[in-house]
């Protein structure tokens, strides 16, 4: 009966994540010419990012939309990040780099230095990158194309993420996993209301007016989930956000090692969830019985010659490779799923007990409550 039941929902589960994938827009196919080409500014913090900046440049030095310019703000590093977008930034036209203000009491470090870009920025959009994001040559041109059609004030996405260590197989990919199991995205890109939002603050694509109509950064300064938080306001200040399927465009280098990857993820998920213990609890039982559990079972089934236990871990296995391929994320991690969701749990607890203990976040050299 329980296998039955596990069955019945799992495949529940892959029919929803088919239908909502239908509601996630892929960036505009042809770059079509156009009129006039507003003023882009594409805006990127940096703290000790040396690793990234020659890659990133590289990257942005491709890019097709005739009328961009490009801020760095260094935001304190110790590293040679300085020296080496000095050195290639060479490579752009319209630069500017700026050294980032001391953090204030209350700031997040990124939110700070966002709104410090913000404020230099001289386009109508503004497209916040972090430093380990690589476009493709015509993603701003597809990126307008789309922000425009559905009339939105902001445009985001989940990018592709290329993973190296273990620990980042298991958990990065799962953050497509969850938009498109949790997320209904019909709600989240055709209606105003906040509750239905998800967001990536490694590429937010503004429009201007947008982005001051809801307060910019400054009104999210305190928060570590800033992505989510800004884009719940500029929706409550009245303008759609769209989340799109950027995959094929935007690729994200995210964390480079199994403790960037903890560090990382323990900052962000609790937080993520509105540091709700009752909802922590609903999602330790969905994964545990429904990704979890599914292993086990089959297992059983292997060694007592019960095949159709095997029914639960295939179907999770579908639903996963279904999202992978979806968003175009690399293949065979889907065999991963039990793990990915056992890692996603564990952090998940770790999260809680450092929100609880009172000894706060770590990232980047800094501390938060």
């Amino acid at each position: 009966m329980m296998t039955m039941i596990l069955c019945f929902i799992l495949f529940v589960l892959l029919i929803w994540a088919m239908i909502n994938r239908l509601f996630i827009p892929k960036l505009t196919d042809k770059s079509e010419k156009r009129v006039t080409y507003p003023l882009l500014s594409v805006l990127v913090p940096l703290r000790n990012e040396e690793r990234n900046v020659g890659d990133l440049l590289s990257s942005l030095s491709k890019v097709t939309y005739p009328n961009v310019e490009f801020i760095f703000l260094d935001d304190g590093s110790t590293d040679q990040t300085r020296p080496l977008l000095e050195t290639y930034s060479q490579s752009l036209t319209n630069v500017t780099i700026i050294d980032g203000k001391p953090l204030p009491k209350g700031w997040v470090g990124k939110v700070h230095a966002c709104y410090q870009l913000g404020a230099k920025a001289r386009g109508e959009f503004l497209v916040f990158i972090d430093a380990d994001i690589r476009i493709k040559p015509n993603t701003l041109h597809k990126a307008l194309q789309l922000l425009e059609k559905h009339k939105a004030g902001l445009l985001t996405g989940f990018p592709f993420f290329p993973t190296t260590s273990f620990l980042s197989k298991l958990l990065v990919p799962m953050q497509h996993m969850i938009v498109l199991m949790h997320l209904p995205l019909f709600m989240a890109n055709y209606t105003m209301k906040p509750a239905f939002t998800a967001a990536h603050g490694a590429f937010m694509f503004f429009s201007r007016a947008a982005y001051e109509k809801a307060g910019g950064h400054q009104t999210v300064q305190n928060s570590l989930v800033e992505d989510v938080h800004l884009t719940r306001a500029v929706k409550k200040s009245g303008s759609k956000a769209i989340i799109a399927n950027v995959t094929t465009d935007v690729t994200c280098h995210m964390y480079d090692s199994n403790k960037e990857v903890w560090e990382g993820f323990s900052k962000n998920i609790f937080p993520g969830i509105g540091r709700s213990v009752i909802l922590a609890a609903f999602l330790s039982i969905f994964y545990f019985m429904l990704f979890i559990v599914p292993l086990p079972l089959a297992l059983f089934g292997l060694f007592t010659f019960q095949f159709y236990y095997l029914l639960p871990l295939t179907l999770t296995w579908v639903i996963k490779f279904f999202i992978d391929r979806s968003m175009n994320q690399e293949k065979w991690l889907w065999l991963f799923m039990p793990l990915s969701a056992i890692s996603l749990l564990l952090v998940l607890y770790r999260s809680m007990s450092l929100s609880f203990n009172g000894k706060g976040f770590v990232w980047k050299g800094r501390r938060y409550s």
